[in-house]
């Protein structure tokens, strides 16, 4: 195997001369020579921001917004699914649910976005904004200036530097995690990832004192600071600790050549050539370093501060209560998107910079709160527009598994949407889209949320929270676990439970008693901070828990669907219960409370405020003003009963006499087992290596003179 270097250029095993030589125009100022890089400071960050493009269109559009993200991540865990029916997605649903156990890998169609179209495939994406942040980083060690850098004395080159050389480990980390094994610098074919891993975290761990924090000289959240790296090392490290599933034909080594000795759990997958899923034996080295760079965040996180108690005043009429910081920290995401504003929230490190107005921004349109507006508001209802709403929740993660005294459930889930025309609606369990169907949703961004929401659909402005300080508490709190530190990994752990609860509500201790050790409670409670954000799916696949919580929740579903069966209703250990039926009605909530977006509920009793932060923006009439034009209709917010209890016939006669419809709730899940049971990774044995990758193209493998693995079609 030849030494690990990097290129300046991308490789010509990626993607063929003529698409390197179309990424790496000369004209491009991210690839320029030494000569123009150091004329001044100016240039030298001009140089760096067209990778920095490169990058947000890596993450925005691929890595965190659509793209594989969309299709997967946000819709292939034991907590999120997706909206619509199998059959009308299938390549979706596929890799979602690990290709039917590996068997439908063969047979897989690619998607549009990972065609060798540039503007959608996240491989081609990728490799060209490392190709671009190789070219700066070869021009400041081919001028020498890399030698004069001293370690803590941050200058703007070497910042421009670390960010340079954090960009593109951040990518091989994006590779990685979506295909597996891929190529590296200058070596022929595809390289041992963890070779890669051990690469991208040395050259981080080297350039991460030459950097800025956060705060400091000017360093805002919209680029790699410090902070951003010494979070970024801790994810990387945890990623190479963690399990993975391997190709059986490639022979795995580290960065010196030296080859890898795993601990396997489960069985090869005979549908995926024979692909394991293990990690390495030495994966407690890599939890130590995780812990020491998730320390020095916490020990010194610059501007960024997680809230443990909400800011915020009630409204000046003392009716709208927040009392939330978790909501606090979404609420943030929505403010000041207009163009032209730098917010940011106060709990992020790092926030992919979005534009208000223009662009292809997934939040809220695809993780967000669905609605059934048209777009642009002129010419349909838009009020608001379109919201698609891919990402959903499984029915029995959010009644069975979220305590329902924690504050982050209603921020992180809903099951209202809006109509589009200012009203507020049930969203059916029918498979769908939008607030037409596929149920329960994500609710963290919500276009109402925003004083001045969009005239068109995916141009909301909200910036996507790349990572933030809760991350780093969690990921310390394992890292502690794991490496034996249980009375600190517990303290980490207490902190993030007690700002979710009402005071002396958390039930730490009983929580960790629940689930199978100390270091599950922390990974469960990882499920419960980041539901809806994408994290779960590759949370549970590297800690080797996928086949434990896919089969619970799947048993979960299960018992609730023969229960509504059966009986009509179902009750889970923790005392939640869903019917057949629910009741609703709708209600001029600005008349009764003095605005119709609510916020953290105070009243479990109140159908309208509970479940809390969902209704409708507080004055569309504003928003038609703003637009050019009135507004002729009444906003009006929906009143909820029987979502949590199970209203008998006498309740709900009186509900009915009150102006409350019965509406299908319950059997619907049922009516629909097929979508929200049997299709859910669907012929998963929970022993087979999980076959959560994704396949090269065919012109990729013949540019680079390698295969697929795991079962995929060579053609």
């Amino acid at each position: 195997m030849k030494r690990l270097i990097y290129s300046a250029l991308c490789a010509a095993v990626l993607i063929g001369a003529t698409a390197c030589e179309e990424f790496l125009e000369t004209s491009s100022p991210s690839v320029v020579d030494e000569t123009f890089v150091f004329s001044n400071i100016e240039t030298a960050r001009k140089a760096l921001d067209g990778a920095y493009e490169a990058w947000r269109q890596v993450g925005g559009n691929h890595a965190f917004g659509d793209g594989l993200y969309y299709a997967a991540d946000v819709a292939g865990s034991d907590i999120e699914r997706h909206p619509e029916a199998y059959t009308a997605q299938l390549q979706r649903h596929r890799p979602e649910g690990f290709y039917e156990n590996g068997v439908a890998a063969g047979i897989y169609t690619l998607n549009s976005y990972e065609d060798d179209n540039k503007s959608y495939s996240l491989y081609l994406r990728a490799f060209k904004c490392i190709g671009q942040a190789t070219a700066v980083i070869t021009a400041i060690e081919d001028a020498g200036e890399a030698a004069n850098f001293v370690n803590d004395q941050p200058t703007e080159l070497s910042q421009l530097y670390g960010e340079a050389v954090t960009m593109r480990a951040n990518c091989y980390r994006e590779l990685i995690r979506y295909y597996g094994d891929v190529p590296f610098g200058d070596s022929e074919g595809l390289v041992s990832r963890h070779a890669v891993y051990e690469q991208i975290l040395a050259d981080l761990i080297k350039v991460e004192p030459l950097m800025y924090r956060l705060g400091e000289n000017g360093m805002d959240k919209s680029n790699f600071s410090r902070t951003f790296v010494q979070g970024l090392i801790g994810r990387i490290a945890l990623d190479a600790a963690g399990y993975q599933t391997h190709r059986s034909d490639i022979e795995y080594v580290d960065s010196k050549g030296n080859p890898i000795s795993f601990e396997q759990k489960g069985k090869p997958n005979a549908n995926a050539g024979n692909a394991f899923y293990a990690r390495r034996s030495d994966y407690r080295d890599f939890y130590e370093t995780a812990k020491t760079y998730f320390k020095k965040v916490l020990d010194n996180p610059g501007t960024a501060t997680l809230h443990l108690t909400d800011p915020r005043q009630p409204d000046a009429n003392g009716k709208r209560v927040y009392d939330n910081p978790y909501q606090y920290f979404f609420q943030q995401m929505h403010q000041d998107c207009v163009q032209g504003s730098e917010h940011y929230a106060d709990e992020s490190i790092y926030e992919i910079v979005q534009t208000y107005g223009s662009g292809n921004n997934s939040r809220p349109y695809s993780f967000g709160r669905p609605a059934a507006g048209g777009s642009p508001r002129k010419v349909n209802n838009g009020y608001p527009c379109k919201n698609y709403g891919q990402g959903r929740i499984n029915p029995a993660y959010y009644y069975g598994v979220f305590d329902p005294n924690d504050k982050r459930r209603d921020v992180s889930m809903t099951v209202t949407g809006s109509k589009g025309n200012g009203h507020e609606a049930l969203i059916p369990p029918t498979p769908g889209s939008q607030t037409n169907g596929g149920g329960i949703s994500l609710n963290k961004w919500d276009e109402c949320r925003q004083e001045l929401p969009n005239a068109k659909q995916r141009v909301s402005g909200i910036n996507g929270p790349y990572m933030r300080m809760a991350e780093i508490y969690l990921g310390y709190a394992e890292a502690c676990a794991v490496t034996g530190d249980e009375a600190t990994a517990r303290n980490y752990l207490e902190i993030i439970r007690k700002r979710s609860f009402p005071q002396g509500m958390d039930n730490t201790s009983g929580f960790i008693a629940s689930c199978d050790d100390l270091l599950d409670a922390i990974i469960e409670e990882r499920g419960f901070e980041f539901a809806g954000e994408g994290d779960r799916r590759w949370t549970i696949i590297r800690t080797g828990k996928v086949a434990d919580k896919i089969k619970r929740i799947k048993e979960l579903t299960a018992a609730m669907m023969n229960g509504l069966e059966t009986q009509g209703y179902y009750t889970f250990e923790n005392g939640n219960t869903i019917s057949n039926y629910v009741y609703t009605k709708d209600v001029d909530a600005k008349t009764i409370y003095g605005y119709n977006l609510t916020a953290e509920c105070q009243d479990k009793n109140d159908p309208v405020l509970y479940p809390g932060w969902r209704g409708q923006h507080d004055d569309w009439a504003a928003v038609g003003t703003a637009a050019g034009f009135s507004i002729a209709f009444t906003t009006y917010n929906l009143a909820i009963k029987g979502l949590f209890k199970h209203i008998d016939d006498a309740e709900a006669e009186r509900l009915q006499e009150e102006g409350y419809t019965e509406v299908d709730w319950g059997k619907e899940f049922v009516k629909y087992r097929e979508e929200y049971l049997d299709n859910v990774f669907k012929n998963y044995d929970y022993e087979s290596a999980p076959v959560y990758l994704w396949p090269f193209t065919v012109n990729t493998l013949l540019s680079g003179g390698f295969t697929n693995g795991y079962g995929f079609a060579q053609e």
